[in-house]
């Protein structure tokens, strides 16, 4: 491949291997800092002596690239805050209840019962202290959300993040780490103390302009469903939206236009272009307008949280804007490679965040494919034309980002050509006609009739997008994808793009070892699959118990129906596991798995004048019984407890077990209990 030849994707791609390594092998710091040292160290050696010889040594670019290599995972080591001696796990002064001072970093979704923040420590037991925490602050309807670069003080215990109860759930600890976040508070109002309000960060600064914005836009009308796309498509918050319009958005294929991205960034760069035209013809036009167009899209950068997407975006469009008012050639791949290559340098985290993914594919999809699928038909009218245009790149970035996105969220919605031939042109005419409003608002001179008319626009656009929604025959939910099934689906693709543009033979041959390599996998999936469990899960406050024979699953359980379709653990489990059927059924008292039989005492607690010994008991919806006298009387394997049951009883239960000498399995501390 020709974009091979160039240096910078090469040292690019030897990056992002060595992030990767040291992401996944968790090599020692000392190793990757002195192996490092000793390359780089080399490398100059040998090009000082030899540099007359540079191009006619090979060596050279296999020590640049190694080098890099080590640069790549040297980056993504340092970065880790657990280093600092400061950090506050590195402190031995951990106690029960910690004195704890913190600044407000980022305000995350609240859930149903808590508000929820990524906070900077500050100090720690009185000293000096970084790191950062997921705080969990307990809602209350009269007191109003905190704000960013906020200090605080408290006294509490830390908690771990809680690991994943049941298999195949999501794993939220994991995805906090690679924010460096390794514990969380929860919190009371009154537990809290706050000492400072005062702001000095740039992060502070831009929280209190979208909260200046936000009072000015509800001063003057606008409602809550227009406000939270808003904050979406113009401010980067997301935070605002509801349930039921997340999930419409989701259903629909345009959940993409909720996440501030190069689509977002391009039209604002369009629209700034346009307005920044007149500069030109002014002496030093030519050097003003990109200073300007930099300074105002970095602003929004920050504005809307500098979030990888966002950063990738603006990074890439900055490197357009400076090569376009310099008259240079630009080259979208160099440009996204430039873009990615500095991005991963200062914030090596950035390459495991979907966001970042997906938004780099989508854009090497639109590059790469969106040409090829232009050229195969020709519309004599311009508006044809324009709405194939439209729907070239809609299903050229669906090309790149289609593979990743059934890995991460397991659905296809079949109708996001249709969606997004409306949801584009809404989306050109909302930023634009939104950049105007903010302004309006900003210096109080929003007319009702502007309020009116861009209130009808976003909720016709949400009506449009609740109407596609409906359409759940086209929503394919579900889809079991693997990585290498996503490593796959990426080299068929780039053979079929290469079978376009040189139609040899080659190309041909590597798109068939593609798809019969992905049709291998899938056979394996399969196969590896096909085996016996018994589960007990973990679900809150209800008793859920499976038995997985191959491909289908047999549910005990007393949830309501409602309840059961919307229930993301046997989701999580069906997709997983390659399950073809799920079969639902009353909870017995026993069950009979290979040789392990499972008694299940419930709040009726019966279980005396029983024929046989069981291997375990499962206790659930808190049965009044002594459990000393169920231990001599029946001498089981093991206790289990499940998420039915009251803490209190659970607490004494475990005591038991614990002077009894039993094994006692808790399944929402330790997770589902699973015999194979």
């Amino acid at each position: 491949m020709k974009l091979l030849n160039f240096t910078l994707i090469k040292l690019t791609i030897c990056l992002v291997t060595g992030i990767t390594l040291a992401h996944f092998a968790k090599l020692s710091v000392t190793l990757i800092a002195y192996t490092t040292i000793a390359l780089t160290t080399l490398l100059s050696i040998y090009w000082f002596v030899l540099k007359s010889k540079i191009d006619r040594l090979p060596h050279f670019a296999s020590l640049s690239y190694v080098c890099m290599i080590g640069i790549g995972a040297f980056s993504y080591t340092i970065q880790n805050e657990k280093l600092q001696p400061n950090h506050y796990t590195n402190l031995s002064v951990f106690k029960t209840d910690n004195t704890l001072t913190f600044k407000i970093k980022e305000r995350l979704k609240s859930d149903n019962y808590n508000n929820k923040y990524i906070v900077s420590v500050i100090a720690f037991n009185s000293e000096t202290a970084s790191g950062q925490l997921l705080i969990n602050i307990k809602k209350d309807s009269l007191d109003k959300v905190l704000s960013v670069d906020d200090v605080l003080v408290t006294s509490a215990q830390l908690q771990k993040i809680q690991q994943p109860l049941n298999p195949h759930q999501f794993n939220y600890s994991k995805y906090l780490e690679l924010k460096q976040v390794y514990h969380q508070l929860y919190l009371n109002k009154t537990e809290i103390q706050l000492i400072s309000t005062s702001k000095n960060t740039i992060y502070g600064y831009a929280d209190v302009l979208r909260t200046t914005i936000n009072s000015k836009l509800i001063k003057t009308g606008f409602k809550d469903a227009a406000l939270s796309i808003m904050n979406a498509l113009l401010l980067g918050q997301r935070q605002t939206i509801d349930k039921t319009t997340y999930t419409n958005y989701v259903n629909s294929g345009t959940i993409h236009i909720l996440a501030v991205s190069g689509l977002h960034v391009g039209i604002l760069l369009w629209i700034l272009n346009f307005l920044f035209k007149p500069l030109l013809y002014f002496k030093y036009g030519n050097y003003i307008r990109p200073i300007m167009l930099i300074t105002i899209l970095w602003s929004f950068a920050v504005i809307a949280g500098l979030s990888p997407s966002v950063t990738r975006a603006v990074t890439m469009f900055s490197i357009i804007s400076i090569a376009m008012h310099l008259k240079r050639p630009t080259n979208i791949y160099n440009t996204l490679v430039i873009s990615a290559f500095f991005i991963l340098l200062i914030k090596p985290t950035f390459l495991f965040e979907v966001g970042f993914q997906m938004s780099y594919l989508a854009v090497l999809g639109i590059v790469s494919v969106q040409p090829i699928i232009y050229k195969l038909w020709k519309p004599r009218f311009l508006v044809v034309d324009k709405l194939w245009q439209i729907f070239s790149v809609t299903l050229a970035a669906q090309a790149g980002v289609v593979p990743i996105s059934l890995f991460y969220f397991h659905q296809f919605s079949g109708l996001f050509f249709v969606s997004n031939l409306v949801v584009i042109p809404f989306l050109g005419l909302i930023l634009g006609f939104g950049l105007l409003v903010i302004a309006l608002a900003l210096l109080n001179i929003l007319p009702n009739f502007i309020v009116a008319s861009y209130s009808f626009i976003i909720d016709s656009l949400n009506a449009f997008i609740a109407w596609v929604a409906q359409f759940e025959t086209f929503l394919l939910q579900d889809i079991p994808f693997t990585t290498l099934q996503v490593l796959c689906s990426y080299f068929i693709i780039i053979s079929l793009v290469q079978i376009y543009k040189f139609r040899n033979f080659k190309w041909v041959a590597f798109s068939l070892i593609g798809i019969i390599c992905f049709q291998g996998i899938s056979f394996y999936n399969t196969y590896n699959t096909q085996n016996e469990a018994f589960i007990i899960f973990n679900k809150s406050r209800y008793s859920m118990i499976g038995h997985k024979y191959n491909a289908q699953l047999l549910l005990h359980h007393n949830l309501d129906n409602t309840k059961l379709r919307s229930d993301n653990v046997i989701k999580n489990y069906r997709v997983g596991e390659t399950i073809d059927s799920v079969l639902t059924d009353s909870i017995k008292s026993f069950y009979q798995f290979r040789d392990s039989s499972i008694l299940v005492i419930d709040s009726l607690g019966l279980y005396k004048n029983l024929s046989f010994k069981p291997t375990y008991i499962l206790l659930r919806n808190s049965p009044k019984i002594n459990l000393n006298r169920v231990i001599d009387s029946l001498q089981p394997l093991q206790i289990i407890t499940d998420a039915s049951n009251y803490k209190s009883y659970i607490k004494r239960w475990k005591a038991t077990c614990k002077s009894k000498k039993i094994p006692f399995h808790q399944t929402n501390e330790k997770g589902a209990f699973i015999i194979k």
